[in-house]
């Protein structure tokens, strides 16, 4: 069967009207008028319709530009922002339109036992909520179609209120601006602005009625626009006029003493009571409609547990589950009897939804994607004004209840981050931390055109034309860069389709592997005639980005005879301003124990301490410090001085000591002589050796130092901007 969508009259207006007209409008508006006059009143309404009115023409706007799914707001904020944040907004937003079904049920009731005094207000709570269930289950068009009489209902009581103005003596000598008196519950010993509007604004609140309904319109980009805006404009009008109506009909000591006001003096009384009535059933009626629907989207993204059983529809396109759920919740609501004390913390749900809905908005201008173009285009003020206003009125109401809220949706969000759900659909996050980046490129830029040396980390570049080559070093490489380093991997295309099907396959579980440890890692395939080519064309071509790789590294196999290609990178990294870190693992043993390192130090300048400068041994003094953190290992440091000139006192080894900030166990010696000699005859109590490249050394050297040391060895060439003494 074809599921029943909704235009624009019944899927969004009616429920919207009818929802923000209502018991407020009845009993409530006279009492604000009474304390805070003509003036204070229009203030009042004025201020909760700017934060509904921009929330209204956010939501419209970010409508026109997306296709909206089911979940109204959810969809729109899960879209923008990513299923976590909208999953946390969206949680606590159907319990809080689940719950104030019963609110609504309520407020029926006492409307009446006026007329029904001795029934038992349990058993009433009970009928009401079976009635309102029922209408529901029938089918959400039936559902509407009650809509209708309870729409024609009010109309006639708005027409009986505005018709008090002919059958009672007018009062034109009214306050503009109030006394603020109070209360009866309070013994009139006092309010002011700010409570007053706490007691009015819940009645604007109901401005998302209409976009709840977005999976079951037909058009939900043109009928939540216009059916929401339209429906706030209207209800404004109304609720603006009613301030002279009350203002004009009864003197402010009335106004505040009889919440029946309207009743009383109206045209003709029990329509008003009718109307009284119907408003509060119909905003039952509207979120017992609306809450499944949200529960339906959270269900469809696997948001919550036995996510496929809620996202089941009936034949006839009906979310039966998740009505029966929420059935379930309004019951637990209605046992409790008082929803006083949560009433207040489902205000600030529905304040926190406006406040994201206006988030998302002021998210999507200030990028300006090409695929931002909503045919409702509104200035980034309007956004900016309905999310910070959301948030302040939050505060403004209760400040600890406003908290708890708060830390309720922090802890929602923190549970679904835990669950790492996936969209198919994606979302603009990327697009958000994308302009942050260029904001942050750009600041950068403005205050120093070269990189900091202080701000340096290890960003690897590593040409890779067989899988051994990651293979080996995998681990070194994730003792380099973790935490916050990073690896892109440039990956030699092989002419054979066997060697290049298996170095693809390889290199996504590698990555996949890096990605495990939350680590960054990219790779791209490039077409490789000429290996030094490909490598120095890459290095030239990344020189122009900012975020760019900074260091070359290279595996090398000690056992691969042609090396002297390895010559070359040496020449082209330094020549691109790129540091060097070539790997060469000994045999088997590789890095054996991950516990010991060796570093040694070489051709350290006389005026070292005076100029910061310890020459070419940056890099390798950097990268020991990363892999000892990593291995929660010790630094033997071995410092080869030939220099006649360069006197290394003991306070000159502890300067060193403190200036690098070596860890404490670090040893550090003196040796002179030749460093092959120095390194094959130590003992062999290390797992790895560090070096740095010296002038003339080549890849050959290199091998033969590890061969005949029988130990592993990086070798490490700085590119000048790598200083580990700041």
């Amino acid at each position: 069967m074809i599921k029943k969508t909704f235009g624009t009259f019944a899927g969004v207006f009616t429920p919207t009207t009818l929802t923000i007209l209502g018991v407020i409008l009845y009993i409530r508006q006279p009492w604000v008028v009474g304390n805070a006059g003509v003036i204070g009143a229009v203030a009042i309404v004025l201020l909760s319709v700017a934060i509904t009115l921009t929330t209204a023409l956010s939501l419209s706007s970010i409508t026109t530009n997306v296709r909206i799914g089911s979940g109204g707001a959810f969809s729109l904020i899960s879209q923008s922002l990513g299923l976590e944040i909208g999953g946390a907004i969206g949680i606590p937003f159907y319990f809080a339109q689940a719950i104030a079904v019963a609110m609504y049920i309520f407020g029926f009731r006492e409307g009446l036992q006026t007329l029904t005094p001795d029934v038992n207000p349990f058993i009433l709570d009970l009928s009401i909520f079976a009635l309102v269930m029922t209408i529901a289950f029938i089918s959400t068009s039936f559902a509407f179609k009650i809509q209708y009489v309870i729409l024609g209902v009010i109309v006639l009581s708005l027409v009986s209120i505005y018709g008090a103005l002919f059958v009672n003596d007018l009062n034109f000598n009214f306050e503009w601006f109030g006394k603020y008196p109070g209360s009866v519950e309070n013994n009139f010993k006092g309010s002011s602005f700010w409570t007053v509007f706490a007691v009015f604004f819940p009645a604007v609140t109901g401005v998302m009625a209409g976009a709840n309904m977005s999976g079951d319109l037909t058009n939900p980009r043109k009928s939540i626009p216009v059916g929401t805006i339209s429906s706030v404009i209207i209800t404004t009008i109304i609720y603006v006029s009613l301030i002279f109506v009350a203002a004009v009909i009864a003197i402010p000591h009335e106004l505040v003493e009889n919440y029946n006001v309207f009743i009383d003096k109206a045209l003709y009384g029990p329509i008003v009571l009718a109307g009284l009535l119907g408003a509060t059933l119909s905003s039952a009626l509207g979120s017992f409609v609306g809450a499944p629907r949200i529960l339906l989207a959270l269900g469809e993204k696997n948001i919550l547990p036995k996510s496929t059983t809620l996202a089941k529809l009936s034949k006839r396109g009906e979310p039966v589950n998740a009505m029966f759920i929420t059935a379930l919740i309004v019951l637990v609501g209605i046992s409790l009897r008082n929803l006083n004390t949560i009433a207040p913390i489902l205000t600030m749900f529905f304040m926190i939804t406006y406040a994201m809905v206006n988030v998302v908005a002021l998210v999507e201008q200030t990028l300006g994607l090409p695929s931002y173009r909503p045919t409702l285009k509104i200035p980034i003020i309007v956004p900016a004004i309905g999310a910070l206003g959301s948030i302040a009125i939050m505060f403004v109401l209760n400040v600890i209840i406003a908290l708890f809220s708060l830390i309720f949706i922090v802890i929602f969000y923190l549970y679904l981050v835990k669950m790492n759900i996936k969209s198919a659909a994606g979302d603009s996050r990327s697009g958000l931390f994308t302009a942050l980046a260029e904001w942050a490129t750009k600041k950068t830029n403005s205050l120093r055109q070269e990189k900091e040396v202080r701000s340096w980390r290890p960003d690897l570049l590593m040409p890779v034309t067989i899988p051994k080559e990651l293979r080996s070093s995998f681990k070194l490489i994730h003792s380099i860069i973790y935490p916050k380093g990073s690896i892109k991997i440039l990956a030699m295309r092989n002419e054979n389709e066997i060697e290049q099907k298996n170095l693809e396959n390889f290199l996504k579980n590698a990555v996949e592997k890096f990605r495990e440890s939350e680590m960054s890692v990219s790779y791209t395939f490039i077409d490789n005639s000429d290996f030094n080519t490909t490598v120095k064309v890459s290095m030239q071509s990344l020189n122009a980005a900012f975020f760019k790789p900074n260091t070359i590294f290279a595996s090398i196999d000690s056992s691969t005879s042609n090396l002297s290609y390895y010559d070359k990178l040496i020449v082209d990294s330094k020549k691109n301003n790129f540091g060097l870190i070539i790997y060469i693992p000994f045999s088997t043993a590789s890095l054996a124990i991950e516990k010991s390192i060796n570093l040694w130090m070489t051709n350290i300048p006389v005026d070292w301490k005076e100029k910061f400068n310890i020459k070419n041994n940056d890099l390798s003094t950097l990268v020991s410090l990363l892999i000892r953190r990593n291995w929660e290992g010790t630094i033997n440091v071995n410092i080869l001085n030939n220099n006649s000139q360069l006197d290394f006192s003991d306070s000159d080894i502890e300067d060193l000591h403190t200036m690098i900030r070596f860890p404490k166990k670090t040893s550090i010696t003196v040796k002179e002589g030749n460093l092959l000699e120095h390194v094959v005859n130590k003992e062999q109590t290390t797992d790895v050796n560090i070096f740095n490249i010296e002038q003339g050394m080549t890849v050959d050297d290199m091998v033969q130092i590890v061969n005949q040391s029988r130990i592993s060895a990086i070798f490490c060439a700085d590119s000048n901007f790598e200083n580990a003494l700041v």
